[in-house]
């Protein structure tokens, strides 16, 4: 049996804050990429629905590479994963303004780009971080690197409007990109064997998990665990939500004759509120059933819309429902991540979650592309914000089912005696 992960106080917390740092980066150049929807329409003469698309199929490419690039990073550590998605990110940030075409803006926002911020995203740093923390620690390790991202997109969103508004978008783009670079140093700390004392006796930092099992083993047990199925479904709206508002709450704040800068505060808005909602969900995922949590926050999203929709659009509304929205926005991670940990243990824990991303950018896709449809052919967002309530709902709904227990992994038959 392994033993438990062991790593010193001092490197843990510096683990800690090297994903924390590392997600804040590529989630900020994720959720700022509604900013450039405009300028981009105006410098290449491409339609919404053109360019909605192409960060459509950012969505998904996010959610689809987490388990590859888990499954590598549980094999082999986490560490060369952030290198190379440093590189694929900000070589896309850099090739986007090269890109005219539709085509273009598909290879460079929606595979490079998106693939890059991948490798450096929840499932990885997550599943990284987690495997070397007692479980005690777990949720709240996992809230603080989720608060990061949300950091990320509170600073990056400002800064890349008032780059955007002074020195124009290419240059915001560039600087973008330069700007993720940082994350290669970043991802030192999380190389394999960092922070664990020399002492005899001492695990290396392998994931805990049922011995014997492979990882294609682990992965037809989780697909036929309903819990697990029901995570998905519950994490597809979550994509769904998240995902139409990155993409299309500028254009929303444009309908309502309001100022770009109203759309950026309140992106920075959701980012600074979720700070509090990633730890407060991490520090009651200690106390209280995940699952719980995660019905409260998806069944709150439905109210909140339904509040925004009714409300007249002003400024202040925006700036409203954005805190609102943030302090639930990505804090459905920690809870989504305890809940996979709990199920199936640590071993394949970044694979498994990664999984669970799929489902929330397969949600994340219908989401960008179908918001930009519904504006070319009814010139509004109702029909987009009814589909998130209706969502919203029956996420809260199918959390409610899940068991919080340990998937026990059937024995194989004993011998057969003649």
């Amino acid at each position: 049996m392994q033993n438990q992960p062991d790593t010193t106080p001092r490197a843990a917390w510096l683990l800690i804050l090297a994903a924390s740092a590392i997600l804040m980066i590529t989630m900020g150049a994720r959720l700022t990429t509604g900013l450039f929807m405009s300028p981009i329409t105006t410098s290449t003469g491409l339609g919404i629905a053109s360019i909605s698309f192409a960060l459509a199929i950012g969505q998904f490419v996010w959610g689809a590479v987490q388990p590859v690039f888990g499954a590598v990073a549980d094999k082999y550590g986490a560490l060369h994963v952030i290198i190379l998605g440093a590189l694929l990110l900000a070589l896309g940030m850099a090739l986007t303004p090269f890109a005219s075409s539709q085509w273009g803006l598909i290879m460079t926002m929606g595979v490079l780009s998106a693939a890059g911020a991948g490798a450096g995203s929840f499932s990885i740093l997550i599943g990284a971080t987690a495997q070397r923390l007692p479980a005690a620690r777990r949720p709240f390790a996992a809230g603080f690197i989720n608060a990061g991202g949300s950091f990320g997109q509170f600073v990056f969103a400002p800064l890349m409007q008032a780059i955007i508004s002074s020195a124009g978008w290419i240059v915001a783009m560039f600087t973008m990109a330069a700007t993720t670079l940082l994350t290669i140093p970043l991802a030192w700390p999380l190389r394999r064997g960092a922070g664990l004392p020399k002492a005899a006796g001492v695990a290396a930092p392998s994931p805990a998990g049922p011995p014997g099992i492979g990882l294609w083993a682990q992965i037809k047990i989780a697909m036929r665990e309903r819990s697990y199925l029901c995570l998905h479904a519950g994490f597809f709206t979550c994509g769904f939500h998240i995902a139409f508002l990155v993409t299309h709450l500028p254009g929303e704040v444009a309908l309502c004759d309001l100022s770009a800068g109203v759309s950026a505060t309140a992106l920075a808005l959701i980012g600074l509120f979720n700070i509090a909602g990633s730890l407060a969900a991490g520090a009651l995922g200690t106390r209280y059933r995940m699952k719980s949590l995660l019905a409260l926050m998806y069944g709150s999203r439905a109210v909140m819309i339904v509040i925004y929709l009714l409300a007249p659009k002003t400024a202040l509304t925006f700036y409203v429902f954005a805190a609102a929205l943030g302090f639930t926005w990505l804090a459905t991670v920690p809870p989504t991540a305890g809940l996979v940990g709990k199920l199936f243990g640590m071993r394949y824990l970044s694979t498994l979650f990664g999984m669970t991303l799929l489902s929330h950018q397969i949600g994340g896709f219908f989401g960008a592309w179908l918001g930009g449809l519904a504006f070319v052919n009814f010139g509004n967002y109702n029909w987009m914000w009814y589909a998130d309530i209706a969502l919203a709902i029956a996420a809260a709904l199918v959390n409610l089912p899940i068991r919080e227990a340990h998937v026990m992994r059937p024995l194989p038959a004993p011998p057969v005696k003649v």
